[in-house]
């Protein structure tokens, strides 16, 4: 059953975090996906933009997939559909990855369900820029 993070919880997430792969970063800056994937840059952390439609994103690499970003992955916040999340969530436990975030809005208990049998830490219906800002 997943388990809803209360804000001490979601702090320590952040405070432990250093990179992060945003899944569906936008290259257009109008987007929530570019704001927030921006802001996270700006506050330090190492950003994967996954985008198969781009090569950059504000100057970084974008990668296609989870699957090929060359490093360790602490968080994978997720800015795609609710009925997209799962394939996501596959993707992020076959990574390795701590943390599954998905933005506000977005919300897939059965992809939940999924990452916290694999050990993976879900934080849903949040967004992490609000968050992170509030610390």
């Amino acid at each position: 059953m997943f388990t809803l993070h209360s804000m001490t919880s979601v702090s320590a997430i952040l405070r432990a975090a250093q990179t992060i792969a945003v899944v569906g970063f936008s290259p257009k800056p109008g987007r929530p996906s570019h704001m927030v994937g921006k802001y996270l840059m700006d506050a330090g952390f190492t950003v994967y933009p996954v985008n198969p439609g781009v090569d950059k994103i504000l100057g970084v690499v974008s990668y296609p997939d989870l699957a090929s970003i060359p490093g360790p992955v602490d968080i994978v916040d997720i800015f795609r559909r609710s009925e997209d999340v799962y394939p996501i969530v596959e993707a992020a436990i076959a990574i390795q990855a701590k943390v599954v975030w998905m933005q506000q809005g977005i919300v897939n208990y059965d992809a939940a369900a999924l990452a916290e049998e694999a050990g993976i830490k879900v934080v849903m219906d949040r967004c992490i820029k609000v968050d992170h800002a509030n610390l």
